[in-house]
């Protein structure tokens, strides 16, 4: 699994690569567009990579099953609450 920045740095580097060719063309409007899209790409990656977090395994020594039903229970409120639109 890639790591949490990593994962954050390539979305980065692709924007930056944009955002340079648009300011090199002096485009005013593509670099206002990549700026906000890449704030909501972020924002998005963010919240993807927690749930990936809550859903990875705890530890690798679990064995019984209602332990694990109830972590899986437990990561599966996390992420509700974590993807709530209202407080």
């Amino acid at each position: 699994m890639r790591a949490r920045d990593r994962v954050l740095q390539s979305l980065d580097n692709v924007y930056r690569g944009a955002f340079s060719a648009a300011e090199q063309a002096g485009d005013t409007e593509a670099m206002a567009r990549l700026d906000l899209e890449y704030q909501r790409e972020q924002l998005q990656l963010e919240v993807l990579l927690d749930i990936r977090d809550l859903l990875a395994p705890t530890t690798a020594d679990e064995t019984s099953s209602v332990d694990k039903a109830t972590s899986f229970l437990e990561k599966a409120q996390q992420i509700r609450r974590l993807t709530r639109l209202v407080p």
